[in-house]
């Protein structure tokens, strides 16, 4: 009986080199014609540099190989309670087992293959392990989600409360009253028109009158009259009267007036005036203003001849030097006229408004009773007390809301006055500004009916 040759045995890793080449000597040696055993089991004989790490498959991954790690795979991901497993056709398979099959089939084509192991396996199916289980989970839920409108189709819709009984009673209370389906009040853009225009300054003209509004009161005069030991109320209004017609005289323009007036106030408020020269004070204002506004002003014996030579040349000019001392050379102030312009135009106005709203504003500044009101206030409240003589609908609008920045009730206690004035114009012995307005040429509007609505309000705050 032959005995076995005893191999030593190899560290591990390496590869048996030298067993071909004894088997070899050992059959020459002993002169018999042996024949080398096929495969027992425990050596392989491999090259030197074909020596792979451990870790590696060396093994060529046949059909039932690839089922067994399948398997594996299989309980591995039934332990793991947080990945979620989804199932994919066959042609999604990793390339690795594909490829790794095939290369298996190309490797035993020239060996006996050993006996399959029958394992049951889904011939279409195989098993991926999804490592994104949150986006995976996100994604089935709107697909879901999207699956169930398809399906539904108008169930899905939220249903219509029904009407409850206190919404019905509001309902009708608005419609009995005329408040229901009330359109909105558009604002009106009013500098469309002068897009176009420079001297307009549309790009600016918002923050021109914002400002105004803030230097409006720095330059307003206070309640002056109980300072004034020789002036009175009634001396004021006859002297501005008499420089309305002056003013009118001389063919000036608007803003020579308001700003002469203005002038006038804010001295009065600063410095002690006698009766006689009381006179000397409003021609020098008025030369003052004609020189800040106009383009040819009075010339100072103009002004001597038209005050009938009460006052000499001198004493202008020492009064206007005063003048001009006392108000620190301030003369571009936000008067009366200037928010009279940009209010009138927010009221979209015909000429008939436009007179009646001067009409108002000169009589309001002729009395110092509105010199308690700043100057926006009395230019917004001449706006709505014309609209209300005019009969204007609605009498406050939204865009003069707006642009004026009162509402309606703001304006009523300086509007009833400016009515008031209106009411009492024809009577008064000052009829210079009533004259003025009765001329056909601007209007007539001295002479139409002041605005009921305040005269009312007025009589019943007086009862």
């Amino acid at each position: 009986m032959a005995t076995r040759p005893v191999v030593p045995q190899q560290a591990r890793g390496e590869g048996v080199v030298g067993a071909g080449r004894q088997k070899k000597n050992a059959a020459v040696g002993d002169g018999r014609n042996r024949r080398a055993l096929g495969d027992i089991g425990n050596l392989v004989t491999v090259r030197g540099n074909d020596i792979k790490p451990q870790g590696q498959i060396t093994r060529p991954i046949t059909r039932s190989f690839c089922a067994q790690l399948l398997a594996n795979a299989q309980a591995a991901a039934d332990a793991e309670n947080n990945k979620k497993l989804v199932c994919v056709n066959i042609d999604q398979a990793p390339a690795a087992i594909v490829d790794g099959a095939a290369a298996g089939k190309r490797a035993a084509a020239g060996k006996p293959v050993p006996k399959k192991v029958a394992v049951k396996t889904k011939p279409k199916e195989v098993i991926e392990i999804s490592p994104d289980t949150e986006e995976a989970k996100a994604k089935d839920k709107h697909e879901k989600q999207l699956q169930k409108k398809k399906e539904g189709g108008e169930e899905d819709k939220p249903k219509k409360k029904a009407p409850t009984l206190s919404s019905v009673l509001t309902a009708r209370s608005k419609a009995a009253c005329g408040l229901a389906n009330k359109p909105k009040e558009q604002i009106v853009d009013i500098d469309a028109k002068d897009a176009d225009n420079h001297l307009a300054a549309v790009e600016y003209v918002e923050d021109i009158y914002k400002f105004y509004k803030l230097a409006e009161n720095e330059s307003r005069p206070h309640n002056y009259m109980h300072s004034q030991p020789d002036v009175n109320e009634k001396m004021r209004s006859i002297l501005v009267d008499w420089l309305m017609d002056v003013h009118h005289k001389f063919e000036l323009q608007p803003e020579t007036l308001y700003l002469a007036i203005n002038i006038i106030d804010r001295f009065l408020s600063v410095k002690i005036v006698p009766r006689r020269e009381l006179q000397l004070v409003g021609i020098s204002a008025m030369l003052i203003a004609s020189k800040y506004e106009e383009i040819w002003a009075p010339e100072v014996n103009d002004l001597v001849c038209i005050a009938d030579r009460a006052y000499d040349h001198q004493q202008i000019l020492v009064m206007e030097k005063t003048i001009l001392g006392k108000l620190e050379w301030n003369l571009t102030v936000p008067t009366h006229y200037v928010f009279l312009a940009r209010f009138i135009k927010a009221a979209i106005p015909d000429e008939e408004l436009e007179n009646m709203v001067y009409f108002l504003a000169e009589l309001g500044m002729m009395h110092y009773d509105t010199i308690m009101f700043c100057p926006s206030m009395v230019a917004a409240s001449a706006v709505y007390a014309a609209r209300c003589a005019l009969n204007k609908t609605p009498s406050w609008t939204e865009t003069l809301k707006l642009h004026t920045g009162f509402s309606e009730p703001q304006l009523v206690g300086c509007a009833k006055l400016l009515a008031f004035f209106h009411s009492k114009a024809a009577e008064s012995k000052l009829e210079v500004v009533y004259r003025k307005y009765s001329n056909p040429e601007r209007g007539a509007v001295a002479i139409l009916q002041p605005a009921k609505s305040l005269l009312m309000l007025s009589s019943g705050n007086q009862l």
